[in-house]
């Protein structure tokens, strides 16, 4: 199959935000695809472009196969409300005609990744002209969690942009989505039934393995043996209710065999450090290597998810299969009944959101009680191999695609 992969996103590496493009991308080419993806200079989580990135401003990259077409987008320093919408129109405008002449290609499936939701048009108009599917996939349902959150507010503006987003996604030939919950709400979004799929994050449970040994980053931290690690790993942003961590430190501060450790970068860095000033039961890292992402991850004792109550059921988090992957149990803050709450509750503990009591509480339970830890990180290792591995997951989308072309180009495409 040709296919485009429209994905604002794309990280060489797959960590970050853009590692399950870049993910996808180098797994289809390694099944003997062609795959030409449209993207934006890395920026993301640091909000700033990435060094060799200033010029020229369209760019065409090869990477391990993959086609990598690259057009300019604006990068707020503060991102946040309009300027976040100006910072995607941004890219929307630039991206249009590298998309545009991609029809000269003649792909036979295009692939959009929302967020971000402004470059669907574009990925749509690309299908139709060159007579390719157009699928839309639903990371995170942004202009939901944008009106919740209040970064963009008013309810005449909200159903405007409401009924524009219902109007684009019933345009796709598929709409897929990550959990059971957000498929639901695709439904209510008037997405017919025989055009939604499910299509989760997966985890590498390869290269994620359970750690048989103390993690390397222990030495390097220079750490106890009877130190327990509550890791929370990822980008630092607005949507997960962070600052809630730093609080937890703080309530347990006279434990001195409990260390929190935050792995990341994002806006909410500078806000984090600034609550955490003078404890010495919080560290600061920076983002880790994808190569040592099994150690990494192996170094919690126990994994911390926070969630924002304002978005929840509208995102499930990608971290979590990493989390579930690596064997250690995961405490996250949501409210009861929804998607997460539902994984986590058989592999670690759900707590209410922004409840920092509640969430030392459940920290205390799980650091005193190594068999529990146990137990639960061995579920959640058996849930990502049987329902999030890797190859198990794309080859399902694989399959999905064939499944949409004509007959005659399923043929040309096995043959």
């Amino acid at each position: 199959m040709k296919i485009v992969l429209y994905s604002a996103n794309f990280a060489p590496e797959p960590t970050g935000i853009g590692k399950y493009s870049g993910d996808m991308a180098r797994w289809l080419v390694s099944q003997g695809h062609e795959v030409r993806v449209i993207c934006a200079p890395p920026y993301y989580p640091a909000w700033r472009l990435a060094d060799g990135y200033g010029g020229p401003v369209w760019r065409r990259e090869q990477w391990e196969g993959v086609d990598v077409w690259r057009a300019p987008l604006w990068v707020p320093a503060n991102p946040g409300g309009v300027k976040r919408v100006l910072h995607l129109l941004s890219f929307a405008f630039t991206s249009l005609p590298v998309a545009l002449w991609q029809a000269v290609w003649r792909p036979d499936v295009v692939v959009c990744v929302a967020p971000a939701l402004v470059n669907a048009p574009a990925a749509n108009l690309l299908a139709r002209l060159c007579g390719a599917r157009a699928w839309l996939h639903i990371q995170d349902f942004e202009v939901d969690v944008a009106f919740n959150m209040g970064l963009l507010k008013g309810q005449g503006p909200r159903r405007i942009v409401t009924w524009l987003e219902q109007r684009l996604l019933r345009r796709f030939d598929v709409v897929s989505s990550i959990s059971e919950r957000m498929l639901d709400s695709l439904r209510s979004k008037g997405v017919a039934p025989e055009r939604i799929r499910a299509f989760p994050n997966w985890v590498d449970i390869g290269h994620i393995q359970v750690l048989q040994r103390p993690s390397t980053y222990r030495a390097e931290l220079g750490l106890n043996e009877d130190t327990k690690v509550v890791l929370f790993s990822g980008t630092l942003g607005g949507k997960q209710g962070l600052s809630v961590i730093p609080a937890v430190a703080r309530l347990l501060a006279h434990r001195d065999d409990i260390l929190f450790v935050i792995g990341g970068d994002g806006v909410m860095k500078p806000q984090l450090e600034a609550e955490a000033a003078g404890l010495d039961n919080v560290r600061f890292l920076p983002l880790q290597p994808f190569e040592r992402l099994g150690d990494w991850l192996g170094l919690a004792d126990i994994h911390l998810l926070p969630q924002s109550p304002e978005a929840e059921d509208l995102v499930l988090p990608s971290k979590l299969a990493g989390m579930l992957a690596s064997g250690r149990p995961v405490i996250a803050t949501c409210r009861q009944g929804t998607e997460l709450a539902r994984v986590v509750s058989h592999c670690g503990a759900v707590v209410p959101p922004e409840n920092a009591p509640a969430l030392a509480q459940a920290v205390l339970n799980l650091a005193d009680d190594a068999d529990t830890r146990k137990r639960l990180g061995a579920q959640g290792r058996r849930h990502a191999e049987d329902h999030l591995g890797r190859e198990g997951v794309l080859r399902r989308f694989e399959q999905d695609c064939a499944d949409l072309l004509p007959t005659e180009a399923v043929t040309r495409v096995r043959q």
